[in-house]
């Protein structure tokens, strides 16, 4: 009965989200408000509706009933809780149905705080949310039934990929979805603005919030992705720019510059039809990176789907989507005049020239992801596009970038003094120099490490750039001491959260250089009582326990014994898992860290002799890249809080039209 609940709200939902498509847009282009206002409970209705069929699908697989197909290919009852309410989204169909779960959510979430909007403008994007809600519900229903039975019931199920059977990766996923969707809300704003013909401060004011979440939710699960690749797959690394990773990263990219084209628009009044359009592309990002991992194209432990009939179904949703989008704003975007003119040394110059190069950056790693594909199809050989690719292409897009995020803050709106900025950062620019330098005689005076000096380098030069940004707002030692405390407080939260976000980047960029340059790795055979040492730490292997019985799978553990210079600094137990259902082994990582570095043991097979392979890495900064990724959310969490952004733009705007009208 639960299933069947389920599909039938399913089936109540699509039809709300056509209403919900139709009667309010109408209401717009007639000027009805009856019908505008009829976008609002459709949205709430549509996620209640949304909302129950997931509970559905989730008591299913708590309750392990086996009548339902999908609980069956991804559910065992030897699973325990945590991996069976994740195995929900663990899976093609679910994770579909958690896509259009978030999708009714942020619509339901502008129905009930979107009380300032224009009736139209909000009528129009609720409208293209449902469209959008109408394409996947289409999708769920008709390629990937969640509900869909199977008789006879078998008496236990095949069991989630053990991979996925990680704290990691059971919130990995909701809050990559979080950022994917969250986009759409962005896309709506930019298609309605596109039919109103008209894009304002205003407008930019409204949709920078819902792109502040997208942004720091899907940072977030890129964040958790790497973190859980970092320590369960055991082979010591944080990215290898696998094609899903790239489909997460390349709408993380293009909403990194949307978000800063709509601080241009807010304050300037310029670059409209330019934010209109990486809106659109962010959006279609995301459902491009739907298409890669659904339609069987490519082969990772992220991708669900191999029915073609499911990737046509997203290739033509994505076609619908962004062809129909690109369209409209080839009509539309000509007739968005920008009322602000700068020269290219401004602020707003900075903001652009970041704006080329993240989208240039998107678009090298869109090359580098779907062209073996291409190459394939067109059977031109099979063509492997990997990291030297992508480092070769990327970094040198990065480094001006991060150059220049250090400088454009410091320049005037309109027109700056670029010598003036660079007069600001003189003490910066020494204190990179010496960075630079210190860090090349450390690292022995070698010309290896070269490139590593420039990378802290840069890492020194945002880091200490941003501060200098920040001084100079509150006046540090250049006012009294009570002045600079008072501009301290007023400072408005959204530069607070730049400078926690330019800074993080910062403490990022000095993580990567670390764990690229100086990282030690030792892959050796070893016995019981074998001492290894890598980066000035001795691992005494001190004993092998097998046939640990966990969960639902059985456990090799050694364990590692470590001291530095005779004194006793941790004890590791790394494992390898060989689960039941399905009969996959894993690696669990033995992780010890001190914040500056950390030192990785990993537990292979058995060699046949009474010995065990092993794999010991130090990598040198890598906690910093999670850090930094914590601190970028936190960054755009507190510029999500600035007060402009709830009571703002539209108020403001209609006072001045008000006052302007009786003058």
């Amino acid at each position: 009965m639960i299933p069947e609940l389920g599909q039938f709200t399913l089936i109540v939902a699509l039809f709300v989200a056509i209403v919900q498509s139709v009667v309010p847009m109408v209401g717009a282009a007639r000027g009805d408000r009856a019908w505008m206002e009829m976008a609002r409970p459709a949205a709430l209705a549509q996620f209640a509706l949304v909302v129950t069929a997931f509970g559905a699908l989730m008591a299913c697989y708590i309750t392990s009933d086996f009548s339902v197909l999908n609980v069956v290919q991804n559910s065992h009852t030897d699973k325990p809780l945590l991996y069976k309410i994740s195995g929900v989204w663990g899976n093609h169909e679910g994770s579909m149905l958690l896509w259009v779960l978030i999708l009714s959510g942020y619509g339901m979430a502008v129905s009930v705080f979107g009380g300032n909007l224009p009736p139209g403008l909000r009528a129009r994007a609720l409208s293209v949310q449902a469209m959008i809600a109408c394409g996947f519900l289409l999708f769920i229903l008709f390629t990937s039934n969640p509900f869909a039975r199977v008789d006879p019931a078998p008496l236990n199920g095949d069991g989630l990929n053990p991979l996925l059977q990680d704290p990691g990766l059971a919130f990995h996923p909701p809050f990559l979805y979080l950022g994917y969707v969250g986009f759409s809300m962005a896309f709506s704003f930019a298609i309605a603005a596109l039919i109103e013909g008209r894009v304002d401060a205003a407008w930019a004011r409204w949709v920078r919030p819902w792109t502040l979440v997208a942004w720091c939710t899907l940072t977030l699960g890129i964040a958790m992705g790497s973190w859980w690749a970092y320590y369960t797959l055991g082979w010591g690394g944080w990215w290898y720019w696998d094609p899903v990773e790239n489909a997460s990263f390349m709408p993380w990219l293009a909403g990194t510059a949307l978000l800063h084209s709509s601080i241009v628009v807010e304050k300037r009044d310029t670059l409209k039809a330019w934010t209109i359009l990486l809106a659109i592309v962010t959006f279609s990002l995301s459902l491009l990176g739907t298409f890669l991992v659904r339609s069987g194209v490519l082969t990772s432990v992220h991708s669900f789907a191999a029915d073609p009939s499911r990737g046509v179904f997203v290739l033509g949703l994505l076609v619908v989507v962004a062809g129909g989008s690109l369209t409209l704003f080839a009509i539309r975007g000509p007739g968005l005049k920008g009322g602000g003119l700068f020269t290219p040394l401004s602020r707003e110059g900075s903001l652009l020239l970041n704006n080329v190069l993240m989208s240039t950056a998107a678009g090298t790693v869109l090359l580098g992801t779907l062209y073996p594909l291409f190459a394939d199809a067109l059977d031109m050989g099979k063509v492997s596009v990997g990291p030297p690719f992508f480092n070769a292409v990327f970094i040198p897009l990065m480094v001006p970038m991060v150059m220049t995020m250090a400088v454009g803050p410091l320049l005037s709106w309109k027109r700056g003094d670029l010598a003036g900025a660079l007069g600001r950062l003189k003490v910066a620019g020494v204190l990179t120099v010496v960075v630079m330098v210190a860090t090349w005689l450390l690292a022995g005076g070698s010309a290896g490490p070269l490139w590593a000096a420039g990378g802290l380098g840069l890492a020194a030069w945002l880091f200490l750039g941003s501060l200098t940004e920040w001084a100079e707002r509150v006046r540090l030692f250049r006012a009294p001491p009570a002045e600079t405390l008072e501009r301290i407080f007023r400072l408005p939260r959204s530069a607070y959260g730049m400078l926690i976000a330019h800074a993080s980047v910062a403490i990022i960029i000095a993580g990567i250089t670390g764990s690229a340059a100086w990282t030690t790795e030792k892959i050796q055979v070893m016995h019981v009582g074998d001492v290894v040492s890598v980066a000035g730490y001795d691992l005494r292997l001190a004993g092998i326990q097998d046939n640990i019985p966990g969960p639902n799978y059985v456990s090799l553990r050694a364990h590692f014994s470590v001291t530095r210079n005779g004194s006793a600094v941790t004890e590791l137990y790394p494992e390898k898992r060989m689960y039941r259902q399905p009969p996959r082994p894993t690696t669990d990582a033995a992780i010890h860290t001190n914040f500056i570095g950390d030192l990785y043991a990993v537990v292979g097979d058995p060699d046949g002799t009474g010995g065990f392979v092993t794999r010991v890495y130090f990598n040198p900064l890598v906690p910093w890249i999670f850090i930094g990724a914590v601190i970028m959310v936190i960054g755009g969490l507190v510029s999500l809080t600035d007060r402009r952004y709830r009571v703002g733009a539209p108020v403001r705007t209609a006072r001045a039209a008000a006052a302007k009208g009786r003058a």
